[in-house]
């Protein structure tokens, strides 16, 4: 394998920071400013043989290095997309006595009423893996409130992970119309290049 570019490197480099390519291109061509043209020119790179074996290499040095794998990433990321809102809380139906008044204010009789709550669960009764999608727990004004992970953002880097979701980059010009040089012939074209 060849010894990568100086440029290269430090793509590879910001790369695994974040595994944001665009940044990680911008990084390393510091003359590239616009996003679109380093998120296609980083995916292009991503591409090259070189650079991938040498990100794959970093990768598993760092997966040996922290025991973090993919396998670990994944299940936490499971914990959060699969978890449901009836985990940590349920509506329950309960009861009262309302006491019937007559004008005077004595109690005449009482009537049974219905209302809907919310129970929350304990969370010491609540396995670890239910535990793992609780952002928070905190005490409002309306009651106690349950944040969860975002489950959504869970779901979505799972299915980036699996390859479910293409993400493209369309670049769509018309070369003709834009194209200062279009007129001129190739004696013109060599003259300029000179």
């Amino acid at each position: 394998m060849g010894k990568l570019t100086r440029n290269q490197k430090i793509f590879c480099d910001e790369y695994l920071i974040d595994l944001n390519a665009t940044r990680a291109y911008k990084a390393a061509y510091k003359n590239v400013k616009k996003d679109e043209t380093a998120a296609a020119a980083g995916a292009r790179l991503l591409r090259n043989v070189k650079v991938k074996n040498y990100i794959d290499e970093k990768m598993k040095e760092r997966e040996k290095r922290t025991e973090i794998t993919q396998d670990k990433v994944l299940k936490e990321l499971a914990k959060i997309g699969f978890a449901n809102a009836t985990d940590f809380v349920n509506v329950v139906e309960k009861e009262y006595l309302e006491d019937i008044l007559d004008e005077e204010g004595n109690v005449i009789k009482q009537e049974l009423r219905k209302y809907k709550t919310i129970d929350i669960r304990e969370t010491d009764k609540l396995d670890k893996d239910k535990q793992a999608a609780i952002a928070g727990i905190k005490e409002t004004q309306a009651g106690i409130e349950v944040k969860l992970n975002d489950k959504l953002k869970a779901l979505e880097l799972i299915g980036r992970h699996l390859g479910m979701f293409n993400d493209k980059l369309e670049v769509k010009g018309d070369i003709e119309t834009h194209n200062p040089l279009k007129d001129l012939t190739t004696e013109e074209l060599k003259k300029l290049i000179k």
